[in-house]
């Protein structure tokens, strides 16, 4: 039996495609109130920076856009999302919230407290999975666990899960009256500069983004993916964040295509859920050693200064940083490079590097770029913990002509050949054959607690 009304809380799933909040609340409700509320809990968190605020009001605006052509319209709201869900639900009289469900600590205490307040109102709060990943959290799990803490094995069974269908966006959303604000504008939600190589948000870029992917370049995915001067990586992480994209439809298109390329980036999206299941079951991993190693991290203020900002002296590090900084993005390949130099060669905190990622990122998500940091330093699920990456090896196999560096190191471009930290280029602040003494040292001197590393 279909209830007068329902409310449509979207999160972390801002699009009309393949929406299981929306399209139930539709299917449930004659008329829906889809509802954004601008958090400030979050707000306080300091989670909300420039980058995001900006691909954010991007978001909702297109979002916007989609319900008002379906004869709807978005419905903002600012302040507490407890509070002012449960005043819009008390005002249109909505029998039932539906939400996706998160993995966070702050979505599972958000989560928590809407369902206690909804019921004391004689409300229902309806959760809905496999919204933001394609398989839902804790929906595989090995034997006498609640989480795969390996990768490996936890892909073998995700492949073969049974994958929901592709639901269709609503033909028409009717919204009751109710009162709304304004739509944010990105430096009312984070004032502050953005990246000027930012991407612009929201669902319809998000599609045409698509669209171009799989019509060729995910074929060469697999060969060409690591190839820095490529730039070959389908640049849809921002939008699977802030689910302006679904994890769901973008598997089954992927999968359809059945080749070497769909099938490397099928494994991507895997990690993602990996991840996710890893967070959703060890919540304090995202700012807590998932396997302490017992790390004396360096505090190396100067060091970390000059990793920030593109001035190690390593070019390939110093692009990856560099292009960080101009577009609030970087490929996978390049993440794992900088990632690894600051852990693994300064012996750095991997919390100081995941906190300026999120500073930056415009697809800065707390499960991926928290477990990546933890996989990369050896605290997280990667089973060889010590490994280093060599950033001039690495520049040697990964951008062989130096394409890249020449690409966000101006200084650099007269040079022909692949550069190596020389001529105009500033002087190494560490050198590697040092640092990755130093660091397999100080492992094994802060694994038996003897005396403090240099």
């Amino acid at each position: 039996m279909r209830v007068s009304v329902a409310l449509a809380l979207f999160t972390a799933d801002l699009r009309v495609h393949d929406n299981p909040v929306l399209w139930a609340a539709v299917r449930d409700a004659e008329r829906v109130v889809p509802l954004f509320v601008v958090d400030t809990g979050i707000r306080r968190t300091g989670f909300v920076v420039p980058n995001r605020a900006a691909f954010l009001a991007d978001s909702l605006a297109d979002l916007d856009a989609a319900l008002r052509a379906r004869g709807g319209r978005l419905v903002v709201r600012v302040g507490d999302v407890i509070e002012e869900t449960c005043r819009v639900a008390a005002q249109t009289g909505a029998a039932a919230v539906h939400i996706a469900s998160g993995v966070s600590r702050y979505a599972t205490r958000r989560e928590n407290r809407l369902r206690a307040e909804l019921s004391g109102d004689g409300r229902e709060l309806r959760v809905h999975d496999a919204s933001i990943t394609a398989v839902p959290p804790g929906a595989l799990t090995p034997a006498d666990k609640d989480h795969f803490a390996v990768f490996t094995p936890y892909f073998r069974r995700w492949e073969t899960f049974p994958v929901r269908r592709v639901l269709p966006a609503p033909d028409a959303v009717r919204v009751p009256d109710v009162r709304s604000a304004d739509l944010p504008r990105a430096q009312s939600l984070a004032p502050g500069p953005t990246s000027p190589g930012l991407p612009a948000g929201g669902e319809s870029e998000a599609r045409r983004i698509l669209r171009s992917w799989l019509a060729g370049p995910l074929a060469a995915y697999e060969e060409r993916h690591d190839d820095l001067a490529a730039d070959a990586t389908s640049r849809l992480s921002p939008y699977l964040h802030f689910g302006c994209l679904s994890p769901t439809e973008l598997l089954h298109r992927a999968r359809a295509q059945d080749s070497p390329g769909a099938h490397a980036f099928v494994r991507q999206l895997a990690w993602r859920d990996f991840h996710h299941q890893v967070l959703a079951a060890r919540p304090d991993a995202a700012d807590h050693d998932y396997r302490p190693r017992h790390d004396r991290w360096r505090h190396a203020t100067k060091d970390i200064k000059a990793w920030q900002e593109g001035r190690t002296g390593y070019p390939v590090v110093d692009a990856a940083m560099r292009q960080l900084r101009h577009e609030g993005w970087m490929p996978g390949r390049a993440r794992l490079l900088a990632a690894s130099f600051l852990t693994k060669t300064l012996y750095v905190d991997w919390r100081v590097g995941a906190r300026h990622f999120l500073d930056l990122l415009v697809d800065g998500d707390i499960a991926n770029n928290q477990l990546n940091w933890q996989w990369v330093a050896g605290t997280g699920t990667d089973t060889r913990p010590n490994r280093v990456l060599n950033p001039l090896a690495q520049a040697r196999r990964f951008d062989p002509h130096g394409e890249y560096v020449r690409r966000w190191l101006p200084e650099l471009r007269h040079r022909n050949a692949a550069p190596d930290p020389a001529g105009p280029y500033p002087a190494p602040i560490v050198d590697l054959a040092s640092a990755t003494a130093r660091f397999t040292s100080a492992r094994r001197t802060a694994a038996s607690g003897t005396r403090r590393p240099p």
